[in-house]
């Protein structure tokens, strides 16, 4: 909105300077910012009123004891990252892109779910909070109405993404797009859904998902600028999405966001995002790879997410396998998400986030890298 306002003044009254707020790297900066000041705004404020109405987490009997300590800790914190990613994506973003207006809906419809989830959690009280079932019906839709978009109407978001509607770029290897045909809808919502549930399986350490969301948040503002940019993806051949760049700028409001609110979640934390900001976050993440093209890049881009999610899968299928084998459970880590494996091994909780944190990055690294080794 203030993106409008400022350009008409600049094509209406030709104001010296104005002419800046066109560019999106101007934009990206200004969202950023833009952010990090309303979470250290909002932080404060919504901290104190989630303390005043005992909105805190409950005990977590599948976490290590020493996160006993941790109860009572104001939980559903993901609102400030929430208004801290969306304001800015207002004020600085094209509303008339359709790119910007699809992440938008993944994020304030998981965003929606996640609320419930915590809502029913620590407000009513309910153990399980949303039931399972009810919040991948949750996922599910919005996987299906994204991937649903892309796949039958194209022409909406952009004539040149309409060859490449059930397509994808292959990392490592250039001039060649993967397509998924048919099974193009089933692969967007299993990346939304799994995505969205991978990042909630790491949030259970001061810092580490909202951190390690920064660091993807960065990679993705780079790639989908390239990606929106005609001179940059003929370099990198890649290829180019009209209006992809405006992608850039809500990633830019996300990185600012994360960072403003690593401020208050950093060990020892004074909040915890719970379902509310991890779900909408992770949601984000798969939603972005699938605008700009890079679903296969994943892996690599969310690789402690993925890291966390097999560690879970991995300890959960062969305690049931080795239950039905020996009539016992066994374990492959002490504890899964393998957070808390190490954890239990004595590490630090600060040391164990800051690794993961060195990790994010060299997968950051690799993940850039596969635009040029190719």
């Amino acid at each position: 909105m203030l993106y409008y306002f400022l350009t008409y003044l600049h094509d209406k009254f030709d104001v010296p300077g104005f002419g800046v707020f066109r560019y999106i790297t101007f934009r990206m900066g200004a969202a950023a910012v833009t952010a990090l000041f309303i979470a250290f705004w909002a932080g404060p404020k919504i901290i104190r009123r989630l303390q005043k109405l005992h909105i805190g987490e409950a005990a977590k009997v599948e976490a290590p004891k020493n996160h006993l300590s941790k109860a009572g800790t104001p939980t559903m914190g993901g609102l400030i990252v929430l208004v801290s990613i969306l304001v800015p994506a207002l004020l600085w973003t094209d509303l008339k892109n359709v790119y910007i207006l699809l992440i938008l809906f993944v994020t304030v419809a998981l965003g929606a779910v996640g609320f419930l989830d915590d809502y029913l959690k620590v407000v009513k009280k309910k153990p399980k909070g949303l039931i399972g079932k009810y919040k991948i019906v949750g996922q599910v839709l919005v996987g299906l109405l994204v991937g649903g978009t892309i796949y039958f109407f194209p022409q909406w978001i952009d004539p040149t993404v309409v060859p490449l509607k059930s397509s994808t770029t292959v990392p490592f290897l250039k001039h060649f797009e993967f397509d998924f045909g048919i099974l193009y809808i089933p692969i967007v919502i299993f990346i939304i859904t799994a995505t969205s549930n991978a990042v909630n399986l790491t949030d259970g350490l001061d810092g580490l998902a909202i951190g390690t969301v920064g660091i993807v948040s960065v990679t993705l503002a780079a790639i989908s600028y390239v990606s929106g940019h005609a001179v940059w993806s003929q370099y990198l051949t890649i290829p180019f999405l009209r209006g992809n760049a405006e992608l850039a700028i809500f990633c830019a409001a996300l990185s600012g966001a994360a960072l403003g609110f690593l401020w208050f979640n950093g060990y020892p934390a004074q909040i915890f995002m719970g379902d509310t900001g991890s779900l909408a976050l992770g949601g984000i993440i798969g939603a972005m790879c699938v605008l700009i093209k890079k679903e296969l890049l994943l892996p690599t881009l969310g690789g402690v997410f993925l890291m966390e999610t097999v560690s879970v899968i991995i300890q959960r299928g062969y305690f049931k396998y080795t239950k039905r084998k020996y009539g016992e459970g066994r374990r492959v880590f002490k504890m899964a998400p393998i957070h808390h494996h190490f954890e239990l091994l004595g590490w630090p909780e600060p040391k164990i986030v800051t690794r993961f944190y060195i990790i994010a990055i060299l997968l950051m690294i690799v993940s850039l890298a596969t635009f040029k080794v190719r």
